[in-house]
């Protein structure tokens, strides 16, 4: 059985998620901002559901049309053949998400789809009354510009919840925008990988896991694997052909932090993750990081001011770290930071910037290629300029 199929994403990370969906050999239909759509099958579920390391979460379309009106919104929502994956006894919550619609109000239009379907089911079981004691399908409606998508979906608890990360510090990085940090600074098997910001280690952890190609959700379950129309084979294969693809490298990530309460929750969810062989957790001040000569490329999250550490503290963390990582050369070093002024305060220039989300907050991706500490005294003498215009290409490599 053929279908639609929409895979969500933070902003800034449909591109990668894209790609990923390609890899799997599937359809892109239509990218918009946040969520990929695309073509597939009952076995596209198990495999977009335990291999996409970008999704936050995967679902099933079921139609999609214009709303600016109830009735609309009924009448389309109703016309759509939901008993083809909601059964007589089956849950069917309703929730979703109004972004510049008429039909604003996101309480009333879940009512309105809740009684639409209701109506379309009633019409089809000859039933007035639904005990909703079986498995759960999620509805999720999402109105954007009058333009309204209902899904079922698939994944249940967000994709971004791998399972090795039960415990996490203050203000953790998603998994999914982790990995796709580590994925831009293109890890390799001869260059040490190094986070001297580790907090609870989710970059290093998600490098080593993309660098060994260990599925993200392959020791995990999706609400799917209770939909009778996916059969259960599907999602055995889908794991035994992830476990069948896990390498085992050379590669080498380091994990540090001055909080030694962080090195040692990055050991344990690094030992969760399976990659306590790849990911070495230390403490250490990154003020202070060195590997004598060897090549390395760091990628990190220190404190934004957001939920840690003052806003002077902040600044001068930056100053001192951007004094510091430029005697790394030739190291490249990728920071994120929700600082807008993070440039001025490292003392240089990115060779390239991505805007991107940590949540709600945005951030932007600051790629540093060419570290040469010659170019600090040159970029500091431009004070409080603005580093050129906002510039958020996706780089091949570099």
């Amino acid at each position: 059985m053929k279908f639609q199929l929409v895979a969500t994403c933070l902003f800034g990370l449909e591109h990668l998620l894209g790609e990923e969906i390609d890899a799997l050999g599937y359809q892109r239909v239509e990218t918009i901002d946040g969520r990929v759509y695309f073509e597939g099958d009952e076995q596209a579920v198990s495999l977009a559901n335990i291999f996409l390391r970008y999704a936050e979460r995967v679902y099933i379309l079921l139609g999609r049309f214009h709303a600016a009106t109830f009735d609309e919104l009924f009448e389309h929502t109703r016309a759509l053949p939901w008993e083809n994956w909601i059964g007589k006894s089956d849950t069917f919550p309703v929730k979703g998400h109004s972004i510049r619609s008429t039909l604003f109000s996101v309480p009333d239009c879940q009512k309105i789809v809740k009684r639409a379907v209701v109506a379309r089911l009633s019409e089809k079981y000859g039933i007035s009354w639904f005990d909703e004691q079986g498995p759960t399908y999620q509805i999720e409606f999402f109105l954007f510009r009058d333009q309204a998508a209902l899904m079922i979906d698939t994944s249940g608890v967000p994709l971004h919840k791998r399972g090795y990360r039960p415990e996490a510090n203050t203000a953790p990085l998603r998994e999914t925008l982790a990995a796709a940090l580590a994925a831009m600074a293109r890890p390799r098997e001869e260059v040490l990988f190094w986070d001297p910001f580790c907090g609870s280690g989710t970059i290093a952890i998600e490098a080593a896991m993309l660098h060994n190609r260990i599925a993200p959700g392959v020791n995990r379950h999706f609400a799917a694997e209770r939909f009778p129309q996916i059969r259960t084979a599907l999602w055995r294969e889908a794991r035994e052909e992830a476990r069948d693809g896990r390498i085992e490298s050379h590669f080498e990530v380091y994990a540090s932090d001055i909080e030694e309460e962080c090195v040692a929750l990055t050991a344990r969810n690094a030992e969760r993750a399976g990659v306590a062989g790849t990911v070495r957790a230390f403490q250490r001040d990154a003020r202070k990081i060195g590997a004598e000569g060897r090549r390395g490329t760091v990628v990190t999250n220190p404190p934004y001011g957001e939920r840690m550490q003052t806003k002077d503290e902040v600044e001068r963390l930056y100053r001192e770290i951007g004094a510091h990582f430029a005697t790394l050369s030739p190291w490249q070093i990728y920071i994120i930071s929700s600082h807008e002024g993070f440039e001025r305060l490292y003392g240089r220039r990115a060779d390239k910037v991505r805007k991107l989300y940590n949540g709600m907050i945005p951030c932007y991706y600051y790629q540093f290629f060419k570290n040469r500490q010659g170019d600090r005294q040159t970029e500091r003498k431009a004070g409080g300029e603005r580093f050129g215009k906002s510039r958020y290409p996706h780089e091949k490599g570099n």
